[in-house]
This record gives structure tokens, C-alpha cells and sequence, in this order.
């Protein structure tokens, strides 16, 4: 590393450093400050903030971006296919040919003739290089696209409250400082936001800190601790609510967050695979084999024939000979048949490299989700102790899971949706959304593992409806 790039990255530390300084500043005071002197800190209320404030948050504090790798130029994509330390090796050879095989013999220099005229040396060298690097670019530039607009599909918002509005949900990229958020058991944490309210929330902060169990959130003012993640009433970007529900005032956005901070300062160049280190070594080991055995045929052949051009041309072919010219053609061609293959099995690789990682794998763990499933659950019975259909207790099942404020997982909504389907069949089932308000909540929590709704109908009647695992409801029975 040179001067100047030793001079950037200690001036880009120093950025960060002075940033992260900045941001554990505002959680800090956020922290140990009052609800009250919070908001007045922000320059906001509960009520939110109007479009002037939003614009100057904005431009005082920034937008809610993270700093990521950014997308390599045209003239980037090319050079990463077209320049490595092998096809250096044959740009030289290439180079070496055309003045021996071609310059030479073309103006009959050094004892040559025009009959010594030869560029098939340098054709093939060439064609191999440009092969393999336009199928390289090619594939790799289809890869990036593809994944580009994958990207493109994907909108995460956040429901916040602003003046002389409802609750909305917004694009995450256009929350700023000050913004009240509204957070439910599912919701992934858009900023770093001060807790205001809260109701039994839990929330998972283990991308962050390591914590295997959900850390339980309140709006109590803290005192001041040794780390900023040790505070309850601080939430993280990049966290997620497991169970509860809480009002939040967004501190803290984009690079200025925990999980900005921490993003910002891996984004760059990725870390060179395995394979590409193999090639380089061997593309090292023939630049050394090369300076060895050239220099030493050119001498030995010079001395003993007295010949020096000639022993010159003969050591520039042990160097041709000693270079496999079709290797770098092949090794793409292998790699872009496995990127192809792999995008039929709905998987894009944007960089040809990874192939020899992802043969390299022994074992492969990962989360199964709605991806390798429909992201459906279907609910097929409902049955009572005696183990028989019961629309009775499918009524209930409904009841619990529609008026739920919290997060409606895969299994609610295959009930509601079972329910449903049945009000053809039972008139009991028809409209209960409408015949039944709801009176109170107890969320879900990892204490009493158990979700809790209570509802009346219109004629008083209250039920209270708990759904939670068979263990957990077999021991309060």
C-alpha cells in the first residue's frame, strides 16, 4: 500500500471514528433524558413532524441510506476481467512475439527475412485472452443485472406518524431524525430510535451484540452506561421486534446508526476467494520459472552456438512453450458452465470466482424459509379434546388470531383464511369480525409464552381467547 492510500485510510478512519464519537453523543442523551426533553431535543412532538420539519431533519442529519458496496464501473468490470497476473503473462508474451515474429521479419531486421513473417503466435495468444475475458465480463455482468433488479423488487417500509396524517407507512430510506415510529412484533427496527411506549416488547438484537435471547425494551429513562447497546430504552437499526408493541422517536439514521457504522466500514472490496488465490500463485510461479529459464537458456545457447538473436528467439519460445495459453479460456468456460447451471436452479452468482467455493462446500446450512417453501400454511383440522372437527373452537382460533395486534404469522392467517372458507358452511362463522369487538390484549412474551386476546359480542357476552403451545396450555389447564 502506497502513501496516498495509507493517507486515505487513515483520514477515513478518523471519519468513522468522529461519527461513531457523534452517534454514541445523541444515544447517550436520548438515553438518560426524559420523553419530554427527548422530543424537544429532536425538535418534534408526539404528533410527528410536518413536510418542512422532514426536510430539514434531512438535511441537517441525512438520509436513512447505509453505505454499501458500490456498483463497479464499466472500465472497473472490464479491467477485473481482462487484467490478472496470468493474462499479464500472455499480454507480455504477445507483446514479445509481435517484435520478434512480426517487426522483425517485416523490416528484415537482425538477419530476419520477410519469410520469417509469422502472427499465428500472437493470434492465438490473443484470441485466448479476449475470449476468455469477454466471456468473464459477459457472465458476470448478467449476474450483477440480475441481482440488481431482484433488489429492485424488494420495498421495506415503516409506519410513523406525521403532523395532520394517520398512521403511514413510508419507505425506510425516507425516515429522518425525529420521525415517530410505530413498531409491532415482526417489524425490523428502521433506526436507532428511543423507546417512548412500550407494551411487552421484546426485541432480538443478536445480529448486533451476540444476545441469543430477545431483550426486553421500556421507556424508563436510563442512567448512563459503559456501551450504548447496554441501554432498554435504545432499539437498533437492523434489529427486530419479537413480540410486543412500542412508540419510538427515530434518533439516529442511515451511516450515523449502530448498524450504519458497522456496514459502512466492511463495504468495499470483497475478500479474495480461494481460487483466485491459486491462480495467482501459479501465474507467480511461472513469471519466476520464466525469469529463471530464459535468461539461463538464452546464455547457454548464446555461448555455445555464438548465435545471440538466435538464442535470443529460442528462449522467448520456452517462454511461449511454457505457458498454457488456453488455460485461462478453459477455467472461464468451466466457471461460466457452472454459473449457468446454477442459475437454472434459480441462483445467481455475480462473480465467477465463487464457483470453485460453492464445489468446495462439504456442508451447506441454511434458514428455511418462504423461499424453498409456498410461505403458506394451510390449515387442514380443527379439533376438539375428543379429537373431533369442531367449528366452536375454530370460532375462538379466529377470534385470538384476527384481533391480535402483533404480528399475524403464517399459522394466523391460515386460520383466518380456514375461517373464511367455512362461513358457507356454518352460519356461526359469518361475519364475526363485525359481531365481536375487542376489549383487551395480553401480546406474547417469553415468560408466559401464551398470546391473550379479549373480546365481547354484541350481546356483552366477554370471552377471553389464549393460544400458545400445547405444553404451555396443558400447564395452565
Amino acid at each position: 500500500m502506497n502513501k496516498k492510500e495509507n493517507r486515505i485510510s487513515a483520514r477515513q478512519a478518523a471519519e468513522r471514528a468522529a461519527i461513531r464519537d457523534e452517534q454514541n453523543r445523541r444515544l447517550e442523551d436520548a438515553a438518560t433524558n426524559s420523553t419530554k426533553g427527548v422530543l424537544k431535543e429532536l425538535r418534534t412532538t408526539l404528533c410527528g413532524l410536518d413536510t418542512e420539519a422532514v426536510s430539514k431533519s434531512r438535511a441537517q442529519y441525512g438520509s436513512n441510506k447505509v453505505t454499501h458496496e458500490k456498483k463497479k464501473s464499466l472500465a472497473k468490470r472490464l479491467i477485473d476481467a481482462f487484467v490478472n497476473p496470468f493474462t499479464a503473462i500472455l499480454f507480455c508474451l504477445a507483446l514479445v512475439s509481435t517484435i520478434t515474429d512480426m517487426i522483425f521479419p517485416y523490416f528484415s531486421l537482425f538477419d530476419s527475412t520477410p519469410e520469417d513473417f509469422d502472427c499465428l503466435t500472437v493470434v492465438i495468444i490473443l484470441t485466448m485472452v479476449i475470449i476468455s475475458g469477454t466471456l468473464r465480463f459477459v457472465q458476470e455482468s448478467r449476474s450483477g443485472n440480475a441481482a440488481e433488479k431482484l433488489l429492485a423488487m424488494i420495498t421495506t417500509t415503516c409506519t410513523v406518524t406525521r403532523k395532520n396524517q394517520e398512521k403511514t407507512k413510508i419507505p425506510m430510506d425516507e425516515l429522518v431524525v425525529g420521525d415517530i415510529v410505530h413498531l409491532s412484533a415482526g417489524d425490523m427496527i428502521p433506526a436507532d430510535v428511543r423507546i417512548l411506549e412500550s407494551k411487552d416488547l421484546f426485541i432480538s438484537q443478536a445480529s448486533l451484540t451476540g444476545e441469543s435471547e430477545p431483550v426486553e425494551k421500556t421507556p424508563n429513562v436510563s442512567e448512563e452506561k459503559e456501551s450504548v447497546t447496554d441501554y432498554t430504552n435504545i432499539a437498533f437499526m437492523g434489529s427486530n421486534v419479537v413480540s410486543g408493541s412500542a412508540t419510538a422517536v427515530a434518533v439516529c439514521v442511515g451511516d450515523h446508526t449502530l448498524f450504519g457504522s458497522m456496514a459502512s466500514a466492511v463495504a468495499g472490496e470483497a475478500v479474495e476467494t480461494s481460487f483466485t488465490k491459486g491462480v495467482n500463485a501459479v501465474s507467480w510461479v511461472l513469471i519466476r520459472f520464466m525469469l529463471v529459464m530464459v535468461p539461463l537458456v538464452f546464455f547457454i545457447n548464446g555461448l555455445t552456438k555464438g548465435d545471440w538473436l538466435d538464442a535470443f528467439l529460442f528462449g522467448i519460445s520456452i517462454a511461449v512453450g511454457l505457458t498454457p495459453e488456453m488455460l485461462p479460456m478453459i477455467v472461464t468456460t468451466c466457471l461460466a458452465k457452472g454459473a449457468v447451471s446454477m442459475s437454472k436452479k434459480q441462483t445467481i452468482v455475480k462473480n465467477l470466482n465463487s464457483i470453485q467455493n460453492f464445489g468446495a462446500i462439504d456442508i451447506l446450512c441454511t434458514d428455511k424459509t418462504g423461499t424453498l417453501t409456498q410461505d403458506q400454511v394451510v390449515l387442514e383440522y380443527h379439533l376438539n379434546v375428543n379429537g373431533e372437527d369442531d367449528n366452536r373452537v375454530l370460532r375462538h382460533a379466529y377470534l385470538n388470531s384476527y384481533f391480535q395486534t402483533g404480528y399475524k404469522n403464517l399459522m394466523d392467517l391460515a386460520i383466518i383464511r380456514k375461517t373464511e372458507e367455512a362461513e358457507a358452511e356454518d352460519p356461526r362463522l359469518v361475519d364475526l369480525s363485525e359481531h365481536y369487538m375487542k376489549v383487551d390484549e395480553i401480546p406474547f412474551d417469553f415468560i408466559r409464552r401464551r398470546l391473550t386476546t379479549v373480546v365481547q359480542d354484541k350481546g356483552g357476552k366477554t370471552q377471553m381467547v389464549t393460544k400458545g403451545a400445547v405444553e404451555e396450555m396443558a400447564g395452565v389447564a
